[in-house]
C-alpha cells in the first residue's frame, strides 16, 4: 500500500471510529499494533477511560471480512476463546476487536530452545486447545477443503518457487505426488480447520490462550492445524518428540470420537507427515510469491526452516523417495545459490 493510501486509509479509520466513542476524530489515538502477510493491518485505539481495542483495516477491495465476522460468532457460541467484535463496516473494511494484548504464544518460547521445557510446556497447552477447536467448531458452515484448494496451494510451488524464482523445472515426480498428497489428504476425517495455528496465531491472556486470526478457517483434514503447529515457524522439533505429540493426539481423538478406533499410530502419523508435507510445499511457494509480487520482505530468509521440515516430513516413507533425492539433489542447491546470490544464508550449515 502506497504512502498516500495508507495516509487516506488510517484518516478515513478515525473518521469511523471516533464517534462511536464520543470523541473528534483528531483525538482519536491510533497505534499500529500489527501487520500480516495478507493486506490487513491492525491498529490500537485508546478509549478515554484507559481501555483499548483494537481496529482492523481490511481493505474491502484486497480482503473479504465477511468470513471473519461469521466464524468469530460460531466459534464464540461455541465458547472457544476468540476476541468480541464490537463494531464493524465491512464496506469500509474497518472491524473493531476485543484487545487481547501483544502475548503471542511464541513469546514465552524459552530463548530459542525447542527442547526447553518452558517452551515444550506452551506447545502442550496449544495442544489442548486444538482438541477443543476440534471438538466444539462447527464444521458445516465452513468452506471445504476439497481437492481444488489443496491442488491450488500446491500449484504455488513449482509456479512461484521453481519457475520465478529458481528458473527450474519440477521433478518428474510432481503430477504423482501432488495427487498422493492431496488423496491423503481427502482420506482423513473432516473437522473445523483454523488454517494458521500456529504461535504467533495464540494470544496469553488472563492465563488462558485465545485464537485469532482464523478468517480463513475451512472444514478440513483433521491433522492440518496439528502439524501446523508441530511443524510451524518457530521450532524443528526431534523425531520423538514430534512422533510423541502425534501419538498423544492420536489416542485422544480416538477417545472423543474424531478417529476411527481403528487408526494404528503409524497410519496416524503417515498421514500427518503426508499433511506436513503438503503444507511446507505450500509455505514455500507462499513465501516466493509474497517477496515476488507483493515485495514482502523477510519471508525467504524462512525458506531453509520449511525446507527441512519438508524433508522431515519425506524421508521416513518410501513411497517419497524420489521427490526426497529431488529436493536433496536438485532444489536444495539451487535454492542455496539463490539466497546467497541475494545475500541471504543459504540451505547449507
Amino acid at each position: 500500500m502506497t504512502d498516500t493510501r495508507t495516509t487516506a486509509r488510517v484518516e478515513a479509520l478515525r473518521q469511523w471510529i471516533a464517534p462511536q466513542h464520543g470523541l473528534p476524530p483528531s483525538q482519536a489515538r491510533l497505534e499500529l499494533a500489527a501487520g500480516d502477510a495478507s493486506f490487513r493491518r491492525y491498529f490500537r485505539l485508546w478509549l478515554a477511560d484507559g481501555r483499548t481495542r483494537i481496529i482492523m483495516d481490511a481493505p474491502p477491495d484486497k480482503e473479504n471480512s465477511q468470513p471473519f465476522v461469521a466464524i468469530a460468532d460460531d466459534w464464540r457460541r461455541a465458547g472457544l476463546p476468540v476476541p468480541a467484535l464490537y463494531a464493524m463496516d465491512l464496506d469500509l473494511g474497518f472491524i473493531e476487536l476485543e484487545d487481547l494484548g501483544d502475548a503471542a504464544l511464541h513469546l514465552c518460547f524459552e530463548a530459542g530452545d525447542c527442547e526447553a521445557a518452558a517452551t515444550q510446556g506452551c506447545y502442550e497447552r496449544a495442544l489442548t486447545l486444538l482438541d477443543a477447536l476440534q471438538n466444539r467448531a462447527p464444521c458445516e458452515s465452513l468452506p471445504p477443503y476439497d481437492d481444488a484448494l489443496l491442488g491450488r496451494e500446491l500449484d504455488l510451488f513449482p509456479q512461484w518457487c521453481l519457475e520465478k524464482l529458481l528458473a527450474i523445472a519440477p521433478p518428474p515426480c510432481w503430477q504423482a505426488s501432488r495427487a498422493r498428497l492431496i488423496e491423503i489428504a481427502l482420506d482423513q476425517p473432516r473437522v473445523a480447520v483454523h488454517r494458521d495455528f500456529d504461535a504467533m496465531n495464540l494470544m496469553r491472556r488472563d492465563d488462558e490462550l485465545w485464537l485469532i486470526d482464523f478468517q480463513d478457517a475451512v472444514c478440513g483434514p483433521l491433522s492440518y492445524d496439528l502439524i501446523s503447529l508441530l511443524r510451524g515457524r518457530y521450532c524443528r522439533f526431534s523425531r520423538a518428540r514430534y512422533t510423541a505429540w502425534v501419538d498423544a493426539f492420536r489416542q485422544r481423538a480416538i477417545a472423543d470420537g474424531r478417529l476411527p478406533t481403528v487408526t494404528d499410530a503409524e497410519a496416524f502419523l503417515f498421514m500427518s507427515d503426508a499433511m506436513a508435507a503438503q503444507r511446507a510445499i505450500k509455505v514455500l511457494g507462499i513465501f516466493c510469491r509474497l517477496t515476488l509480487r507483493d515485495g514482502k520482505q523477510g519471508y525467504l530468509e524462512r525458506m531453509p526452516h520449511f525446507l527441512a521440515h519438508l524433508r522431515d516430513s519425506l524421508e521416513a516413507w518410501p513411497e517419497f523417495a524420489e521427490l526426497l533425492g529431488w529436493l536433496d539433489a536438485v532444489f536444495s542447491p539451487a535454492l542455496d545459490a539463490e539466497l546467497i546470490r541475494r545475500g541471504i544464508r543459504g540451505v547449507s550449515p
